[in-house]
């Protein structure tokens, strides 16, 4: 497989996360920023492998072969990324790009034993889970932070939103996974949240806390 054709599964499977239909051509275009005509030609090149199955007007849904290769780029895309944090002590704004080119690495046997190196993490720096080597992944059970009710106590797990820019405003808010959160109040204007993170006074906008996964405590 090339690099594109691997990048394109990997979009196709994260797109199917938000629907339960076939994904349009659209949607795969407006996230590779790329022509239509051009994701119809690839995704029937994908076809002719047998990674996905395309039907003209319904979209476009991976096989169980596509999802099993699918998974195992997500797979190496999130153990690098772990080992990058962990190992290397990059932040996890930082990690992304880089993981974007190290999951295109052929070598299976180098994979498992990175893998192994790690300790077998479950997740990756953001609180995504990482795909086992049979392609086994692991639900996490977690709502976002904007849907949390006044008064409850909560973990953060995860992020929606992997951009920079909101990683690093999660940093100067002292926001990481694993940071006890407590809903102490909402504006009725705006629907900003007021937060007691780790015994510190916060305010996050809604768009904020929209792109935050937690789970109870």
């Amino acid at each position: 497989m090339t690099y594109s054709e691997e990048n394109y599964l990997k979009v196709i499977y994260h797109l199917s996360h938000n629907s339960d239909k076939g994904i349009s051509t659209n949607a795969i275009a407006k996230v590779m920023e790329s022509k239509p005509s051009s994701v119809t030609d690839m995704v029937q090149k994908l076809a002719d492998k047998e990674l996905v199955e395309y039907i003209k007007y319904q979209g476009v849904t991976l096989t169980d072969k596509g999802m099993f290769m699918a998974l195992m780029i997500v797979r190496k895309h999130r153990l690098w990324e772990v080992f990058l944090v962990e190992k290397l002590d990059f932040s996890w704004d930082e990690v992304h790009d880089i993981a974007e080119q190290l999951e295109h690495i052929k070598s299976e046997k180098l994979i498992n034993k990175l893998d192994e190196f790690l300790g077998f993490p479950t997740e990756d720096p953001h609180g995504d889970p990482i795909p086992d080597a049979s392609g086994n992944i692991e639900s996490i059970d977690k709502k976002l932070l904007s849907e949390v009710a006044i008064g409850k106590k909560v973990m953060c797990v995860g992020v929606k939103d992997s951009s920079p820019p909101f990683l690093q405003y999660l940093d100067k808010q002292q926001i990481a996974l694993g940071s006890g959160i407590e809903v102490t109040s909402k504006e009725d204007f705006d629907h900003s949240l007021n937060l007691r993170v780790n015994g510190k006074e916060v305010t996050v906008s809604h768009k904020i806390a929209s792109n935050l996964f937690v789970k109870p405590v």
